[in-house]
């Protein structure tokens, strides 16, 4: 057989080594001659749209060599259409899980809050709940990692991070809800490094630069908040002018500001260890159980002795109207308590985690008090040289403020262009980081209860302690290392977030999934987000203008949750679906795990602050349903279709299960519609009747019989498909179309009768037009037939 014979010689010829330029691969074909292109060399697939025709092993392995940009991405489509000789060698990303994951993760989670808050959350919940709060927190981002993980072993991760994940899993709204969230964290994030810079600068580094002050004790953290304001918002501008030139400064100076965390870190450790046998010399003024501020104090004592007379001491002059000790008035709480001072740093050997392992929570402007030491029972006034509570605290209030310091684990996830196996070092890197974050809080929560006087642990700006920060008073060798590192640190994490939130909000604008923020896709010569930048800094004003640490925290902690509990629910879903492109690699991922990572967020949100969580909540469904309002036609695929199509199964599976009940029964209709030689609907007022009889509810099926063969009217019948539903839109009918191409009309008709509806939905009810000339007909059976 001569085929078989060209086949055979095929195989052969591809077999042969020495035969790489065969004129011809049809070794038996006596037609063939040089330049003959009548038979084909290769399979190629597409024929006509290949200029060269390779072998299909060459073109299978073009195919393979895929690109990881985005999809549709425009710089993808620039690429492909630059000629070849003008194409530009790529860089091929090199960054490793450390380099690329592991220390971006380290840089971002460390932050302000472990300074600055962590110290006074230990002293005021108790080194048991504070250790709680600081698992539960934890706990949340490891399991949004291990979500994050499977997203991220599924399939290619594109540059752009994790919402160029989110949304190409889950579909436009999700994609753009979550997009938003995280944005409006991490512009928040930017506020709230700020504002932790200034409050180390004014209270620890140079509190003479203050412009608003009070001698009142209650008003003075007013003026405090004005000062931040001021300040703030010219640091604000500093740092938006250095991300406007130069984000490779930034990038540049990244390593340093790692540097300072990770020596500020080290020096806590050394201070801690050091003080188990030599115990720094902090002492804390106290007056019976009240602590007294150490500011404005020279001395310890209600007498000092100066050329040995006995003479009142400056504290004395603060308790009593007069500086003498005759016909002097004191406050009756400052005669009957003695002066004592007692050590601040006790040590890890002093044994003092015992008194501070149980929580303290007071109401704003109570004075901080030491419960073990001895206080007769006098009221006395209040007065300002006492450490006084400055905010009313809560276990819930203390969650929203420490939950900032665990954010910031989708840091190696936005570098995943950059990474040389993004799909291995994400998971891996993550995870680690948080591992990492995790044992340093805990053992710090320990530390800090063992080692620090529970009184200096509540005072917050170190005011028994001379000022100092009360995290530096206990880092060895000395308090500055924290100060100038924390400072640095903070400025870091605040120079990262303007740089990356900008570029954030110009991806989501890019995408043209939220058609208001086009304008912010725009960008400078260079690839600078100028507009986005913009905004970012304005919407950073604005917490900057709130200018509490401790008010921003959980306004933060409130976008960060939703965007984790939307990588949770993602996940859980897409498992529980068992949609068929979900196949991530990761092993220790399980949709278990993801619904446990949701569920505490959504605690976390409302533990925080519940009105906090409604507004956040509200936000995000808002852009939930504006980007489906605006019907974000995107090539992503949606995630979640997958939900409608599951209950959509099981109900109409449930619906099969018994006859309907008289109490459960809908008129189900088919209503059968007749067409001109237009195609147009003869009788649209049936549909109007048909809306009314069903009021609403139940099924409604609207059919019509084309006359003709399928082949040759399938057309027509797509057409005249299009006509009715748009008559059905027009007349508000919620139901399905279905038209039948049939010989015979009748036959037509008996069809849909038949096989209409899908299970328990079926119609149970026929509505047709009465025939026009049913009086006129000359068969005297046509009424008969129709009936």
């Amino acid at each position: 057989d001569p085929s078989q014979n060209s086949i055979t010689g095929e195989h052969s010829q591809l077999l042969d080594d020495g035969h790489k330029k065969a004129r011809n691969a049809y070794l038996n074909n006596s037609n063939y001659e040089e330049g003959d292109e009548y038979f084909d060399k290769n399979l190629a697939l597409f024929e006509e749209e290949m200029d060269t025709r390779p072998k299909v092993s060459s073109l299978l392995n073009r195919m393979a060599n895929y690109t990881n940009l985005t999809q549709g991405a425009k710089e993808h489509e620039e690429a492909e259409n630059i000629t070849e000789g003008k194409k530009k060698p790529t860089k091929t990303p090199q960054m490793g899980t450390f380099m690329g994951v592991y220390l971006p993760c380290l840089q971002n989670i460390f932050g302000v809050i472990l300074f600055l808050r962590l110290t006074w959350v230990v002293g005021t919940a108790g080194v048991l709940q504070a250790f709680a709060i600081v698992l539960i927190c934890c706990c949340c981002t490891m399991l949004t990692a291990i979500s994050m993980s499977a997203i991220a072993t599924n399939g290619v991760v594109p540059a752009g991070g994790s919402y160029f994940m989110i949304s190409r899993a889950l579909g436009p709204e999700f994609g753009g809800a979550v997009g938003l969230c995280f944005y409006l964290g991490t512009t928040f994030a930017a506020a709230m490094y700020i504002l932790g810079a200034i409050e180390i600068f004014l209270v620890y580094i140079v509190p003479r630069a203050a412009i608003f002050r009070s001698d009142d004790a209650l008003k003075e953290s007013a003026a405090m908040l004005n000062n931040m304001r001021v300040y703030g918002t010219a640091f604000l501008v500093l740092m938006v002018l250095v991300v406007f030139i130069g984000v490779r400064y930034v990038n540049k100076f990244a390593s340093l500001f790692l540097a300072c965390v990770i020596v500020s870190i080290l020096a806590i450790y050394a201070g801690a260890i050091k003080s188990s046998f030599a115990p720094p010399h902090f002492p804390v003024c106290m007056l019976g159980n009240r602590t007294l501020s150490s500011r404005h104090i020279d001395i310890c004592s209600k007498t000092k002795e100066i050329n040995n007379m006995t003479v009142p001491s400056k504290l004395w002059g603060f308790f009593c109207n007069s500086s003498q000790f005759f016909n002097a008035t004191c406050d009756e709480y400052f005669i009957h308590n003695n002066v004592t001072s007692i050590q601040g740093i006790p040590g890890l050997a002093s044994g003092v985690i015992t008194e501070n392992l149980w929580s303290n929570y007071l109401p704003k402007g109570e004075i901080i008090e030491k419960p073990s030491a001895k206080s007769s029972d006098v009221l006395g006034s209040l007065n300002h040289e006492y450490v006084l509570v400055d905010i009313t605290t809560s276990f819930t209030l203390l969650v929203g403020i420490f939950f900032p310091s665990v954010t910031g684990i989708m840091a190696g996830s936005n570098r995943s262009g950059d990474l040389k196996d993004a799909q291995k070092s994400i998971p891996i890197g993550t995870i680690l980081a948080i591992l990492t974050t995790s044992f340093v809080y805990l053992s710090n929560v320990v530390l800090f209860g063992a080692c620090i006087e529970g009184v200096v642990l509540r005072d917050k700006f170190g005011d028994a302690v001379k000022g100092n920060l009360v995290v530096g008073t206990l880092s060895w060798p000395s308090p500055w290392v924290i100060v100038i590192g924390s400072f640095f640190s903070t400025c870091g994490a605040g120079l990262q977030s303007l740089t990356g939130a900008p570029r954030l909000l110009q991806a989501i604008a890019k995408d043209n999934i939220i058609p208001f923020l086009r304008v912010f896709g725009h960008s400078k010569a260079n690839g600078e987000p100028t507009w986005a930048l913009l905004l970012t800094a304005a919407i950073a004003e604005l917490g900057i203008l709130i200018a509490s640490l401790d008010l921003v925290a959980p306004i933060l902690s409130m976008f960060f949750l939703m965007c984790y509990l939307f990588v949770n629910l993602a996940c859980a879903l897409q498992t529980l679906l068992r949609t068929p492109n979900w196949r991530p690699r990761f092993r220790y991922y399980h949709w278990a795990l993801s619904f446990m990572g949701m569920s505490i967020c959504l605690a976390l949100m409302f533990i925080s602050s519940w009105y906090y969580a409604i507004v956040a909540m509200v936000i995000a469904g808002m852009i939930y349903k504006y980007i489906e309002y605006q019907g974000a036609e995107k090539e992503w695929g949606d995630g979640i279709r997958g939900l409608s199509l599951s209950a959509a199964r099981f109900a109409l599976l449930r619906l099969e299960e018994g006859p309907p009940h008289t109490k459960n029964w809908r008129p189900q209709l088919l209503v059968l519609l007749k067409l001109d030689e237009d195609l147009h609907v003869k009788h649209p007022r049936l549909l109007t009747f048909a809306s009314q009889l069903k009021a609403g509810k139940g099924l409604t099926i609207v059919g019509s019989v084309i006359v003709g063969n399928f082949l040759e009217n399938y057309g027509e019948a797509l057409a005249a498909e299009q006509t009715i539903k748009h008559l059905m839109e027009a007349e508000k009918v919620k139901g399905f179309c279905q038209l039948v191409v049939a010989a015979k009309l009748r036959e037509g008709i008996s069809h849909l009768i038949q096989s209409c509806g899908l299970g328990g939905m079926k119609h149970n009810t026929v509505v047709m037009g009465w025939p026009n000339g049913w009086r006129q007909s000359e068969d005297a059976r046509a009424w008969k037939t129709f009936i």
